[in-house]
């Protein structure tokens, strides 16, 4: 990504979508363990469409979560589904920022939302990592792989989320769910690359079924990492998480080596072993050693799913800034960037073939 882009999406200031602060500080008083005022409000610059803020009192940080106003698509931007999820794995080896409290009443401040830790640490938005040493970007890379490792290692029962979502199935429902929300989004219009893949996918889905919770957009720029250790100390941005096949979420998060840095965080075109970073198909093997997987058959069919998958969030960003509903910065330049993703997940989907 662009040094100006990782800047705009980069730090907390005014307030762009308002609410009532004082509402929301006497709801904290009675809800938050521990708060204690006055509240001074920032919203953050990052996030495509739930908007975050930062909030802060004289002993203590704290993120804010909510619902967009205004027409929402169904099932979109539900805020009380990540407070969910970041609660059941605050108990396991997944490093989450804690939850302090979730509030589904639209009359406090136009919306639901929920209260989490503010977690310090470092955000990249370079997939690349250039910003530390070359010798020790592979440690990164690694602490990547290590964390969704555990992620899929999680045992939902245990973490109370077996029923976060439905199981089995996944890809069936997935190609179909983004599939309807790309053609019911007539104001956001049709384009021919993602019409062959809607055609296509559901009749390429391999042969097999796993569940575990995934994270549905899991990047490097979705995760602080330690202020200076290569460790990451907190995942964000659940949103599209659910109970779902591990190697949809895998290959999403390793479609970095295809992706051009300019759409989001990739290091597509790019030769990894001169950026100091580990090949494709060491990465893919690092996990399936942390995963008990001796390969991953049908890799391709799983990345050209997951170019789609984002092509059709892409559009969806599209819809938003039509509509004057998208409340990041870099909204536009993400809708523009839209049939360029498209294309990437036709020519994904005809190496398949």
């Amino acid at each position: 990504m662009p040094t100006d882009v990782a800047k705009a999406n980069s730090g907390a200031g005014e307030v762009r979508v308002a609410f009532d602060q004082d509402a929301l500080a006497r709801w904290m008083e009675a809800n938050v363990a521990g708060f204690a005022g006055p509240l001074t409000v920032e919203q953050f610059n990052g996030g495509q469409s739930n908007p975050t803020y930062k909030l802060t009192t004289p002993g203590a940080g704290y993120v804010l979560r909510r619902k967009p106003p205004g027409p929402l698509l169904k099932g979109a931007h539900d805020v009380l589904r990540e407070a969910r999820v970041l609660t059941g794995l605050g108990q396991t080896d997944v490093p989450v920022p804690p939850v302090h409290g979730v509030c589904d009443d639209d009359g406090v401040i136009g919306s639901a939302f929920y209260i989490m830790g503010l977690v310090d640490g470092r955000i990249f938005w370079d997939a690349g990592f250039t910003e530390v040493p070359k010798e020790s970007r592979a440690a990164y890379y690694d602490a990547m792989n290590a964390t969704i490792a555990a992620l899929h290692s999680v045992d939902v029962e245990k973490a109370g989320l077996s029923d976060y979502g439905k199981p089995g199935n996944y890809f069936a429902r997935q190609i179909g769910r983004w599939s309807k929300q790309y053609l019911e989004d007539e104001l956001a219009g049709r384009n021919p690359d993602m019409d062959a893949l809607v055609e296509w996918l559901p009749t390429a889905i391999p042969e097999g079924d796993e569940t575990s919770v995934v994270h549905g957009d899991f990047r490097c720029d979705n995760m602080i990492f330690h202020p200076t250790e290569p460790r990451v100390v907190a995942v964000l941005d659940w949103e599209l998480s659910t109970l779902g096949h591990p190697l949809a979420d895998f290959a999403y998060h390793a479609m970095m080596y295809r992706m051009p840095a300019d759409i989001v965080a990739g290091i597509g075109g790019e030769d990894p072993v001169a950026l100091g970073l580990p090949t494709e198909a060491e990465y893919i093997a690092a996990y399936c050693k942390r995963t008990g997987r001796d390969s991953i058959p049908n890799w391709d069919f799983y990345l050209a799913f997951n170019f789609f998958r984002l092509a059709a969030i892409f559009h969806g960003i599209k819809g938003r800034v039509l509509r004057g509903t998208a409340t990041n910065a870099q909204a536009k330049e993400r809708a523009e960037a839209f049939p360029r993703l498209a294309a990437l997940a036709r020519e994904a989907m005809e190496k398949c073939k």
